[in-house]
């Protein structure tokens, strides 16, 4: 049998929120391995549903910029290794830089701007990486944009469409992106519908929604566990979640409503979100 040390207990217990004495006893039961506790945990119906059970402990800053009249949007996430330096005006500008960069590099960022993050380590004194970078370049009539969130700690890239060249410029459409910016960044969408989610991540939900509800009648089970899905559904697809400023409202419904205002047909076609040292 693995030790269970009483860092791992505490560790379970700050990224479930269950107590020490249910943290220790899933650990024994799995043997030591965190991840395989975390399940247990839910299965229990304990665990904080969703709560991831890593975080990596990187600082730094994640920055985007849209040009070219919104056809083109990058975003970026720069590490350090401590918040002083995030906060640093070099290292800001440095990180400026690489967004400059990406707007013209369509392979490997990182690569690109080796040369340039090596000298920055040695001007800084702090290790810096360049963990990851996305590029849109958006086709037919439509738009991205973009949203930094909490000084740098959270960014969102987003593109909508729409069918007709003039949308784009009004009022109406360009309020409307600004909220799905803002939608994403409070809301943390994993998918924008639910076609996108793996399998084997539905797969596992049924699995602890089944064990959650373990020795009813399997045709109670399975309505159950089904209910239990489309709640998962719209807690991680974009299109399915209540709209943060009016919960009542869909994301769906909120695109529709403003289709039919516009006389138009809109639609999210993909959004990214990072989160730093996430």
């Amino acid at each position: 049998m693995a030790e269970i040390s009483a860092s791992l207990v505490k560790e379970l217990r700050e990224e479930t929120g269950v107590g020490m004495m249910e943290c220790k006893k899933a650990l024994v039961e799995a043997n030591g391995d965190k991840t395989a506790a975390v399940k247990l945990l839910r299965e229990r119906g304990m665990a904080i549903a969703g709560k991831k059970a890593s975080r990596t402990a990187n600082q730094g800053l994640v920055a985007a910029e849209v040009e070219q009249g919104g056809q083109l949007g990058v975003m970026v996430e720069v590490n350090c290794e401590t918040d002083f330096v995030a906060k640093n005006e070099i290292f800001q500008a440095f990180v400026g830089t690489i967004v400059e960069k990406a707007k013209s590099v369509q392979g490997d960022l990182a690569e690109a701007v080796q040369a340039e993050v090596v000298a920055k380590i040695a001007e800084i004194g702090e290790n810096i990486i360049v963990r990851r970078s996305i590029r849109y370049q958006v086709q037919g009539s439509g738009t991205a944009a973009s949203y930094i969130h909490l000084g740098g700690k959270v960014g969102v890239l987003v593109e909508v469409g729409c069918g007709k060249a003039e949308t784009v410029k009004t009022e109406a459409f360009r309020a409307l992106v600004k909220d799905i910016t803002l939608h994403i960044a409070a809301c943390n969408p994993g998918y924008l519908v639910r076609t996108e989610v793996p399998e084997a991540v539905i797969q596992a939900e049924k699995e602890i929604y089944a064990k959650q509800v373990e020795g009813k009648p399997a045709n109670i089970v399975e309505k159950i566990v089904l209910g239990k899905l489309e709640k998962f559904y719209s807690q991680v697809c974009l299109v399915e979640q209540g709209f943060v400023k009016d919960p009542e409202q869909t994301v769906t419904e909120l695109l529709a409503a403003k289709s039919k205002e516009l006389g138009d047909d809109l639609s999210i076609r993909r959004f990214t979100r990072f989160q730093v040292g996430v």
